[in-house]
C-alpha cells in the first residue's frame, strides 16, 4: 500500500464515522424543538419530558459529533495539502461560512438551551433550541455546497493551474448542491425516526412485560402505574407518542429522500455518467435497469457480468425521465473518457511513482453497484417497518414478543447504514478524480484533479499509516464511550434525564427558586440535562 491508498483508507474510515453522528443530530435537534413548541403551547407534562430525554440524547451525539469532525478539517493540510492547495480558492468561503457562522450560532445558542431552562424565560429559551437546529441546517448546507463543487465544479477560472472563484453565487446555488442539501436533510430525519422508534418500542415493551399495561378482554389497552419513580401513565404516553411521532417521521422522510434522490440521479447520470453507470454495472448501452447482476461485480472487467433481474426502461427513466432514452455503458464511456483526459497519469513530479500509470476510470463496481442498492433497501427497509409498527401499535401498545422487541431495536441501524452507504457510494463513484469533471466546462481549462495528485508529496506512506491506527483507536474508544453512554440513559428512561421525577433533592448551593414555572416546575435547578454540567 502506498501513501495515496493509505491516506484514503483514513479519510474513509474517519469521515464515515463522523458521519454516523451528523445525520442523527440533524434529525433528532428538529424532532426535540418540535417537541418543545407542542409543550410550550399545551403545557401538556408528556412533551417536556419528551423533549428532556430525546434532548439529553441529542446533546450526547452531538458532542460525539464535534469531537469527531474536527479531525476531518487537519487531514486537509496533513495528508491531502495538494488538495487542499488546488481547492482552497474555493473552499475558502463556505468553509468559513459553516465555522464561523453556522457551527458557532449552533454552539451558542445549544449552549444557552442547556443551561437556560431556569434562567431564560419559556419563549427565549425555545428559541435558542430554534436557532441551534436551524444553524445546523446552515452547517449542513455549506459543508454540502463545499463537496457538491467536487462533484460539479462551478463558477472559477483557471489562473496558473488552480480554479479561483469567480462566480460565489454559482457555487452557493449549484444545482448540485441544491439537490444534494434536501436529499441529505430528509435522509437524517430517517435517522431521527428510526431512532425513536426502535427505543419507544423497547421501553413500551418493558411496561408490558413488567405489568404496568395491560389489554383489557376487550382488546383496549389498559395504561397502568408503577411504584418505580417516572413509570406512571404520563411516562407511557411519551413512548407511544414518541413511537408514533418517529414512525410518521421515518415514512415522510424515505418519501423525501426518494423524491430528491431521483433528481439527483438525474443530475449524476449528467455530471459524472461513469459513477451512475458502474452504479448499474451497465457494461452495454441501453435502458434496462439491473435488480440484480451476477458475475465478478468487484472487477472493473464488463465481460463477465449479466444482468440476472432487470427491469426494461427503468434506467432511462432515473437517467433522463422517460422509458426510450438509451443511457450509455461502461464500455462507452471508457473510451469517451480516455479521449477526454488521457490514458495515463501525466509526467508530472506531483504525482511521484504514479505518474505514467495507466488510469482507470470505472470506479469499484462492487462498491458502486451494492452500495447504490444498499441506499435504496436500508432506506425502503426503515419506512416499511415504520408502517408495521403503526400497525402492530394500532392497539396503544407494542406486543410482548422479545424478538420483535430486539428487531425494533437493531432496526435502529437501517437508516444509518443508507446513509452511509449514500456517501460511500457518492465517494467512491466519484473515482479516479478527487474533483470530477463538469461536463459543461469546455477546453484546455477545465477544472478536474485526479485523486493521485491530491495527496501531500512529503508525508511518507509510514507515517500516515501511523495516523491511521491511532485515529481508528481513538474512534474506537469514542465508540464504546458514546454507545455506553447512549444505553445507560435510554434504559434509564426519563428519570435519567429528569431526576426530579425519581425526588432527587436539589443541591442545596443552587438557586431552587423557579424563575418561569410551568409543568412539572422546569425552573427548578434539578431538571437542567445534569450530565451537561
Amino acid at each position: 500500500m502506498d501513501a495515496l491508498e493509505i491516506a484514503r483508507w483514513q479519510f474513509g474510515i474517519t469521515t464515515v464515522y463522523h458521519f454516523m453522528m451528523v445525520p442523527l443530530t440533524i434529525g433528532l435537534g428538529l424532532v426535540v424543538a418540535v417537541m418543545q413548541t407542542v409543550w410550550y403551547r399545551t403545557a401538556n407534562p408528556a412533551y417536556l419530558r419528551m423533549t428532556k430525554f430525546w434532548g439529553k440524547l441529542f446533546l450526547i451525539n452531538f458532542i460525539m459529533g464535534v469531537a469527531t469532525g474536527i479531525v476531518q478539517e487537519f487531514q486537509f493540510g496533513m495528508a491531502w495539502s495538494e488538495y487542499s492547495r488546488f481547492v482552497g480558492d474555493v473552499f475558502g468561503a463556505p468553509l468559513a461560512l459553516e465555522a464561523l457562522l453556522a457551527f458557532f450560532v449552533e454552539s451558542t445558542f445549544l449552549g444557552l438551551w442547556i443551561f437556560g431552562w431556569k434562567q431564560l424565560k419559556r419563549g427565549v429559551h425555545l428559541a435558542c433550541l430554534w436557532i441551534a437546529v436551524v444553524g445546523s441546517f446552515f452547517s449542513a448546507y455549506f459543508i454540502i455546497v463545499a463537496n457538491s463543487w467536487m462533484q460539479h465544479p462551478v463558477g472559477v477560472t483557471m489562473i496558473d493551474g488552480r480554479p479561483v472563484m469567480t462566480d460565489a453565487w454559482a457555487v452557493f446555488t449549484n444545482n448540485t448542491a441544491l439537490v444534494a442539501v434536501p436529499h441529505t436533510l430528509f435522509g437524517a430525519l430517517a435517522v431521527a425516526g428510526g431512532f425513536l422508534l426502535g427505543i419507544a418500542w423497547y421501553h413500551l415493551w418493558r411496561r408490558r412485560r413488567d405489568g404496568i399495561d395491560t389489554i383489557g378482554a376487550d382488546g383496549k389497552l389498559v395504561a397502568g402505574e408503577s411504584d418505580i419513580p417516572g413509570r406512571d401513565r404520563t411516562d407511557y404516553t411519551v413512548w407511544i407518542k414518541s413511537l408514533r411521532i418517529g414512525a410518521v417521521v421515518a415514512m415522510i422522510s424515505f418519501a423525501g429522500t426518494a423524491l430528491t434522490g431521483d433528481l439527483q440521479g438525474k443530475l449524476m447520470f449528467e455530471q459524472q455518467p461513469m459513477k451512475m453507470a458502474a452504479a448499474e454495472a451497465a457494461c452495454h448501452d441501453g435502458t434496462g435497469f439491473s435488480v440484480l447482476s451476477v458475475g465478478n461485480v468487484g472487477s472493473r472487467n464488463c465481460d463477465d457480468i449479466v444482468a440476472l433481474i432487470e427491469v426494461p426502461g427503468i434506467l432511462s427513466y432515473l437517467a433522463k425521465g422517460d422509458f426510450t432514452t438509451e443511457v450509455k455503458g461502461v464500455n462507452s464511456l471508457i473510451d469517451q473518457y480516455k479521449a477526454d483526459y488521457g490514458t495515463h497519469v501525466p509526467d508530472n513530479p506531483i504525482y511521484g511513482d504514479r505518474a505514467g500509470q495507466e488510469i482507470q476510470y470505472v470506479p469499484v463496481m462492487e462498491v458502486t453497484y451494492w452500495g447504490f442498492r444498499a441506499m435504496i433497501g436500508f432506506g425502503g427497509l426503515a419506512a416499511l417497518a415504520a408502517l408495521v409498527a403503526l400497525w402492530l401499535t394500532r392497539k396503544g401498545t407494542v406486543p410482548e414478543s422479545r424478538w420483535l422487541m430486539r428487531l425494533a431495536v437493531f432496526g435502529i441501524l437501517a437508516p444509518f447504514g443508507a446513509n452511509a452507504a449514500g456517501w460511500i457510494f457518492t465517494e467512491m463513484g466519484r473515482q479516479p478524480f478527487v474533483v470530477a469533471p463538469n461536463p459543461d466546462l469546455n477546453g484546455i481549462d477545465q477544472v478536474f484533479m485526479f485523486t493521485a495528485a491530491a495527496v501531500s508529496p512529503g508525508v511518507s506512506a509510514g507515517e500516515i499509516l501511523t495516523s491511521l491506527v491511532v485515529l481508528t483507536l481513538i474512534y474506537a474508544v469514542l465508540l464504546v464511550v458514546e454507545v455506553k453512554l447512549l444505553v445507560k440513559y435510554v434504559r434509564g428512561g426519563v428519570v435519567s434525564a429528569m431526576p426530579e421525577l425519581a425526588h432527587v433533592p436539589v443541591d442545596e448551593n443552587e438557586d431552587a427558586t423557579p424563575r418561569d414555572g410551568g409543568p412539572d416546575k422546569p425552573g427548578t435547578s434539578d431538571d437542567v440535562l445534569a450530565f451537561a454540567y
